[in-house]
């Protein structure tokens, strides 16, 4: 009869998936990071929740990247939460009586590492001293638009080395972009319109014809040099330094920018802003101080989402906002560490 009983009592026990089981009553199962593991990823894995990711990211400040995280980072599964294990944290010798929490494998396979394609049509801020290579001095036929498959002139030719064949990049120069914070001026947009091919080129012009245009290609085009293998794949890494800046217009100049935007930031390679760098989008809270009689200075920083960079300049850079949890603007702060 008791042989029964305890039969009974062993088959009313749920079983649980492997990766939350734990050797000591009430310890956390610990899932150690692999390559290509995103919070989101983790969320949805353990507790079902993708969206539980921000609330994650926000409670651990070593976590310096939302969406990647680094092979060799511990986690601990709670049934409806996780946490980040901080790095400096080392393991200790315990008595084999004593509870020891398991460390266990995904249950699944990790997806690949994450990456983000630059398509040469992100554009880029072109500084006060830019020069173009090149313009468009005017079309077939007096036409002052034209697009795929037309003709039309440039002021490019042998005495710059040019010859048939050689393909160029076409951009309009934009409108002055000015900092949202204090008026600087951070250069002029760059706006991409298609690709030229030179068909005949003399000494100092040459006619070419439109390979390929986004919008219309008039007298006035900036031409620079074509860069082969264009699409390329951008891998995220870490930041090498602290990293503080702002989101200074976008390439659309929409107002409200969401996910899938290209933006412009104040971050360049002289900073020390890297392709592949994911930064956080974040607003400072503002309270009105006659209801806390100066006992707050500050409040947590409101996090927006966040962005990757994909092709720094000296001063400049240009980013894809791959998240977004609430309405972004033009002068958002972006910082690598939010606070």
């Amino acid at each position: 009869m008791k042989i029964m009983l305890l039969l009974l009592a062993l088959l009313a026990v749920p079983l649980l998936p492997s990766f939350v089981l734990a050797s000591g009553q009430g310890e956390p199962a610990i899932y150690v990071i692999k390559q290509g593991d995103t919070l989101w990823g983790l969320s949805e894995r353990f507790i079902k929740d993708p969206e539980y990711w921000p609330n994650m990211w926000s409670k651990n400040g070593q976590v310096t990247n939302p969406h990647f995280i680094y092979p060799g980072q511990k986690v601990r599964i709670f049934p409806d939460r996780l946490e980040i294990v901080p790095q400096e944290r080392v393991a200790v010798s315990v008595k084999k009586t004593e509870p020891v929490t398991t460390i266990v494998e995904a249950p699944q396979e990790v997806a690949a590492e994450k990456t983000y394609t630059l398509y040469g049509t992100e554009g880029f801020l072109a500084g006060k001293d830019f020069k173009p290579y090149g313009m468009v001095i005017g079309g077939q036929h007096d036409r002052i638009i034209a697009g795929a498959d037309d003709i039309v002139y440039t002021d490019i030719g042998t005495d710059q080395h040019a010859g048939d064949g050689d393909k160029f990049s076409v951009f309009l120069k934009d409108v002055s972009v000015k900092h949202p914070q204090n008026s600087e001026e951070m250069g002029y947009k760059m706006v991409p319109l298609g690709t030229l091919q030179l068909t005949d080129v003399e000494r100092k012009s040459s006619r070419a014809i439109i390979t390929d245009s986004t919008r219309e290609i008039g007298p006035g085009a900036y031409l620079l040099p074509y860069k082969d293998n264009r699409r390329r794949e951008i891998s995220l890494k870490n930041t090498k330094y602290e990293l503080n800046g702002y989101i200074i217009d976008s390439l659309s100049g929409v107002s409200v920018i969401a996910a899938g935007d290209i933006v412009y930031i104040d971050l360049g390679a002289s900073q020390g802003a890297e392709a592949g760098n994911m930064l956080y989008i974040v607003r400072d809270v503002t309270i009105d101080q006659k209801y806390v009689e100066g006992r707050i200075d500050k409040l947590p920083q409101e996090l927006l989402g966040a962005l990757v960079i994909l092709e720094t300049g000296k001063k400049t850079s240009s980013a894809l906002v791959v998240k977004s949890i609430d309405a972004i603007y033009k002068g958002d702060r972006i910082v690598s560490q939010a606070k």
